[in-house]
């Protein structure tokens, strides 16, 4: 009986430290908004993105992640090839401080303990928290009236590839539909900037990181229980 309860102990043991491996590393990319204000394509990464991440991988098909991405996005109307916009002629400008959390999936077994080649496409989502400027449009450009916060919900792709034995190379791209409508200055919240208000106010605007991930391992090796 204390063998069994023994087994147990270890059984369980194995089953929590499986998997508690750990990914510390930075994206480098770059970003570009959707919204009322320049080029109408969805990925066009035109500003430069930098950012710091950390995984914690609970089995070989999901992880817990944490990021920090920040930016500055810009968009001017001479760039799109709508001709209303074209002619309207505006310039935005702002800046993006993100803070993101949520789960990881991978499509395949990643097994960082392999001594093997390992990769696997993988999505993300979860919850966004990001800083940015309240701005308005005023004389063709965007101007700063004060910092204010939100919130998005990120949609990530990704596709992954162990390169060495501490080392994980990530190429992602992921769109982020935030619940603001002024990014662009073109839905200003200050009720003294009301007739300065124009394009689609019922749409929210999005943006969207372009890039790559290289992290670093660490942590426990796994227990394999079924050799001893």
């Amino acid at each position: 009986m204390k063998r069994f309860l023994l087994n147990i102990i270890g059984f369980l043991f194995c089953i929590t430290s499986f998997g508690q491996i750990h990914e510390l590393g930075v994206f480098v990319g770059g970003s570009n908004y959707i919204g009322d204000v320049g080029k109408t394509k969805y990925f066009a990464p035109d500003d430069a993105a930098l950012g710091v991440l950390y995984k914690w991988n609970r089995s070989t098909r999901h992880s817990w992640r944490f990021s920090y991405i920040q930016t500055s996005i810009s968009a001017k109307d001479v760039e799109s090839d709508a001709p209303n916009r074209n002619l309207r002629g505006f310039e935005i400008k702002n800046n993006i401080k993100e803070f993101s959390a949520g789960l990881e999936f991978n499509f395949l077994d990643f097994d960082l303990h392999q001594s093997d080649f390992v990769w696997s496409p993988y999505v993300y989502s979860g919850l966004s928290a990001f800083i940015y400027d309240e701005t308005f449009v005023i004389d063709k450009v965007s101007k700063i009236d004060y910092q204010d916060y939100s919130f998005a919900i990120p949609m990530v792709v990704g596709v992954k590839a162990k390169i060495a034995n501490h080392l994980v190379l990530g190429l992602e791209t992921g769109a982020r539909y935030t619940f603001t409508d002024n990014l662009d200055g073109s839905n200003p919240k200050n009720e003294n900037f009301e007739t300065l208000k124009f394009g689609n106010l019922n749409n929210k605007d999005w943006y969207v990181f372009t890039g790559f991930t290289l992290t670093y391992t660490f942590g426990k090796n796994p227990c394999f229980c079924a050799n001893k």
